[in-house]
């Protein structure tokens, strides 16, 4: 492993905004799903949640770029759990939805923290997410269509919020990469064959040098796989 994409994943990891996240309300097709976890992973997001759809299964890794590697993922029973969840943890709740209290999207302040909701692909935004959600936010159209695809209109929103936080500095942070937290997620990004030989058989990360290179563990058990 070089050094550079050592230093890469740091710079990426310095930069994650761990207050900032998306949350699906049914959202069932693999390529939209595919497509917000690029676009959270773009704009420095630490995981995003999910409610898991009244029809079918997510289904994203294989068609995500990689980015479900990088990026955590949450999956809730139902929008009532997950709006829960993220409102006790002091988040502001964003709804992509058109109504009568509805601000332009580049109205909202994203510096605050915040889960933006977005509603399933044709239903839209289900009436628990609509009435429980803090604010509503729109984006013009002034063509034929009457909405973005969701994964469009999750990028839009988040790429203003991606630029209100620049302006207030919040991707420059330092980064203390020998703290044990941050060590497991650089081992988890650079190593991933071995992390999962260690989850399979139960055994703890090995350490990694300055480079992020694997030392070589010297516990047999790495050697000779249970069973």
């Amino acid at each position: 492993m070089s050094r550079a994409r050592f230093e890469k994943f740091k710079q990426v990891l310095r930069q994650r905004q761990h207050d900032m996240t998306l949350l699906t309300d049914q959202v069932h097709k693999a390529q939209n799903i595919s497509a917000m976890l690029r676009t959270a992973d773009a704009v420095g997001m630490a995981e995003i949640h999910m409610v898991q759809p009244s029809r079918g299964r997510l289904v994203y890794h294989h068609t995500a770029g990689g980015s479900g590697r990088f990026t955590g993922t949450v999956v809730h029973p139902d929008i009532q759990t997950g709006m829960g969840v993220l409102r006790d943890k002091g988040f502001k709740l964003y709804a992509a939805h058109w109504s009568d209290r509805a601000m332009h999207y580049r109205e909202a302040d994203y510096t605050q923290p915040f889960a933006l909701v977005m509603g399933a692909e044709k239903e839209g935004l289900s009436d628990y997410a609509a009435e429980q959600a803090d604010e509503h936010l729109t984006i013009p159209i002034i063509g034929m269509v009457e909405s973005y695809n969701v994964s469009v209109a999750a990028a839009i929103i988040l790429q203003e919020a991606m630029h209100q936080r620049q302006q207030r500095g919040m991707y420059d942070r330092e980064l203390d990469e020998w703290d044990p937290a941050v060590r497991e997620i650089l081992f988890r990004w650079m190593h991933p064959q071995m992390v999962r030989y260690c989850e399979r058989y139960g055994l703890p990360f090995p350490d990694m040098d300055e480079d992020g290179d694997m030392i070589p563990p010297k516990d047999e058990r790495y050697r000779s796989p249970k069973g």
